[in-house]
């Protein structure tokens, strides 16, 4: 038997290494855990001898929060300021070297843009006392801070408060110039944020004698005039090294609110903003009393310009047409005739102002925009805005709002193109499209419609089945952007209900594509250019691309059947137009932020916007009632004294008084029975007309003619018997 305590021979030589491979592994790590351990104790019993305790403990421990706090800060600043470092991307230094007199459509001039710095003054020439009175009202201690004054808002804040109204901005020159250099007027705290950033950058990258050049060459002064240099030439016809006291507190007066103060609108409001300027001007020492009393006695005249109001926001947008189209030509000074028609301006700010003041207030809502265009794709109108001299920011071309129900014309346009008619049967019931299922407006359903009802009471669930089952989003966004919006469209399912943003420039464009017969690219707001010799380096009939047909007569006649019946019949009612017959769209946003009517007759297509700056919800606003009435004021009195033309598929122009009542009497049913998106009262839309626009134009020559004709003399009776 053998001897188990007898060691064994080894049978394997690799067994044997990997026994000392484990062994040294073993030894390894006990010892690097050893030193581990002996490393750890050695550095606390450094540490200790730094312990502290009572109330140094505290103050440690206040400032180890203080670091962290910093340290996470500082990530959140970086994250808050590098959007705001984006805007500066670009030659931001550069003027614009285009200087544009612009004429309306009948040659009358209307605004000048571009380089009405033309006559800028260095501010180191220009009279000391045009300086201090900037100073003195926008910002004392403009040379003492940097980009932000804390003092300066503590000042203001506690002005505003003993006022209990307000009386200061907090904002210094340079965060203004910020704004007017890189960013809106929106009031947000984004905007906000992104100033206060660009403050401390601009003061980094430009002196303070640069700052206040620029601030004083680019500040709107109202009066459609730009910089302090235009405003002077403006409002008292002199350069700025010209200007009296008086006259420099007027012009410094300007900058807070320039639509509030500017002196061919308001005289006395500016004289009385000019005092609070000199009184500034004493209380911040740049003057004595005995100094600013020879302004005090003698204001500031201006020179008398008449009653004349710039399109700015027209003019803003026209400004970026001409530079596309001039660019190409190397002439950079020119006139510009342009599209626009001021009795329709007129109108148009007329109708958003009327209305907002009359139910603003009620509805909760404060802007609005409004573009019109004639059927050719002129440009008529252009509201921007309430106030352009409060914001410069146009709504009407730079607002990216979501449409709501007024972009569902797309899709049943699509639909059209797919072979659909508008007696085709879709079901309106519930659908589900992954985890979305939208709901109609009533929150009901109306089993099998054709698509003309479904359109005409705005139901939502058709368009979703449409895109679903038949041919999806990408064709009806591809079709939207043919139409001519411009602005980028989500490629989503919810994008058939009006989810994505668009411009009112984008739905006038896109509607008129309606209203022309299915033509896109006739937009236009420039009809010529011209040198100031007179020679014409750009004509819209000859140099203009030509129209492309975009929708299939077949679909423009089925859109424009159905869409005349929406102001009938439909969710449009108080967008009808006495005895004209019109077709349009509401629309109305989630949780009532933006309500939209949009419409056309066979002359004019205009849409309306209302809304707020900050996205803040209307008070149960739809596109059906403000908007709509907006429109109906404007195109009512659009079409008066006018060729009333057709809408392309429907023979007549007025409307049919026996369909008009049969069109009522079927709403009125409809409506009691299941209420559609942004219900409305039912219009009295079949008055029918007296007199055709033609006959009026006939009798108005007939009478003009009769009035100026000469008087011819009666014949001289003959003598009678007993003169001879």
């Amino acid at each position: 038997m053998d001897d188990p305590y007898k060691p064994k021979k080894s049978t394997s030589p690799r067994a044997g290494r990997l026994l000392a491979i484990d062994a040294w592994i073993d030894t390894t790590l006990y010892e690097a855990g050893f030193a581990a351990r002996e490393f750890w104790e050695n550095l606390t019993i450094f540490f200790r001898r730094f312990r502290v305790s009572g109330w140094r403990r505290g103050l440690v421990e206040l400032l180890s929060e203080g670091f962290t706090l910093g340290a996470a800060g500082s990530v959140v600043m970086l994250a808050l300021a590098l959007p705001a470092f984006e805007e500066t991307y670009g030659d931001w230094r550069a003027q614009d070297d285009f200087a544009v007199t612009f004429t309306d459509r009948y040659g009358n001039e209307i605004g000048q843009r571009g380089i009405i710095q033309r006559d800028s003054v260095p501010v180191d020439e220009m009279p000391d006392h045009v300086v201090k009175a900037v100073l003195a009202i926008e910002d004392r201690r403009f040379f003492e801070h940097y980009g932000i004054d804390f003092l300066g808002l503590v000042r203001a804040m506690s002005e505003n408060v003993r006022a209990n109204s307000v009386v200061q901005g907090g904002s210094s020159i340079t965060q203004q110039l910020a704004k007017n250099l890189f960013l809106t007027n929106e009031r947000t705290i984004e905007r906000k944020v992104k100033e206060a950033f660009l403050a401390v950058w601009l003061e980094m990258n430009l002196t303070k004698e640069e700052i206040l050049q620029l601030y004083l060459d680019r500040a709107y002064m109202g009066g459609g005039t730009f910089g302090i240099a235009a405003a002077a030439d403006f409002y008292f016809g002199k350069t700025v090294k010209d200007l009296n006291l008086a006259e420099a507190a007027m012009l410094a007066g300007l900058f807070k609110a320039p639509a509030k103060y500017a002196p061919h609108i308001n005289l006395p409001a500016a004289r009385a903003r000019a005092n609070t300027v000199l009184n500034t001007l004493v209380q911040g020492g740049f003057m004595t009393e005995g100094q600013v009393l020879s302004a005090r006695l003698r204001p500031a005249d201006i020179v008398d310009r008449g009653d004349l109001q710039s399109p700015d926001y027209f003019l803003d947008w026209a400004f970026e047409e001409v530079k596309r189209i001039a660019a190409k030509s190397g002439v950079h000074s020119v006139v510009a005739r342009t599209t626009i028609d001021m009795n329709l301006q007129k109108a148009a700010e007329e109708s958003v102002e009327f209305h907002l003041r009359q139910h603003g207030k009620a509805y909760r809502v404060a802007e609005g925009a409004v573009v019109v265009m004639e059927n050719d794709g002129a440009v008529r109108a252009m509201v921007g805005g309430r106030d352009y001299g409060t914001s410069q920011f146009n709504r009407a071309t730079r607002a990216l709002r979501q449409a709501g129900s007024s972009f569902k014309p797309y899709v049943y346009a699509t639909a059209m193109e797919h072979g659909f008619e508008p007696k085709s049967i879709i079901s309106d019931g519930p659908i589900w499209w992954g985890t979305w299922s939208p709901k109609n407006y009533s929150r009901g359903y109306s089993g099998r419609v054709s698509l003309t009802d479904a359109l005409v009471r705005s139901i939502n669930t058709v368009p979703v089945r449409l895109a679903k089952d038949h041919f999806g989003v990408k064709p009806v966004v591809e079709l939207a952007h043919a139409m001519g919006v411009e602005s980028p469209l989500e490629v989503f399912k919810t994008t058939v209900l009006g989810t994505s943003g668009m411009t009112v420039m984008d739905q006038v464009t896109g509607y008129n594509v309606f209203a022309n017969g299915g033509y896109a690219g006739t937009r236009h707001g420039i009809t010529q250019l011209l040198t100031h010799s007179g020679e014409v380096i750009y004509d819209h009939g000859k140099d203009a691309p030509i129209p492309r047909r975009v929708l299939s007569q077949q679909a423009v006649t089925a859109m424009n059947s159905i869409m005349v019946q929406i102001p009938e019949r439909g969710t449009g009612r108080r967008a009808a137009l006495p005895s004209i017959r019109s077709a349009g769209k509401t629309g109305t946003t989630q949780s009532y932020r933006d309500a939209w009517y949009v419409g056309y007759t066979g002359n004019y297509t205009a849409a309306v916007w209302l809304g707020n700056d900050d996205f803040s919800p209307t008070n149960d606003m739809t596109g059906g009632s403000l908007p709509a009435m907006v429109w109906q004021r404007l195109m009512a009195y659009a079409h008066q004294n006018v060729d009333l033309k057709p809408i392309p598929g429907i023979e007549n122009p007025f409307v049919d008084p026996k369909v008009a009542a049969k069109a009522i009497a079927e709403a009125a049913k409809a409506a009691a029975k299941t209420p559609g998106e942004d219900a409305a009262p039912v219009a009295d839309i079949g008055r029918p007309p007296l007199l055709s626009s033609t006959t009026t134009r006939l009798l108005r020559q007939m009478s003009s003619t009769f009035r100026t004709a000469p008087v011819i003399e009666a014949p001289a009776e003959p003598e009678t018997l007993s003169a001879m």
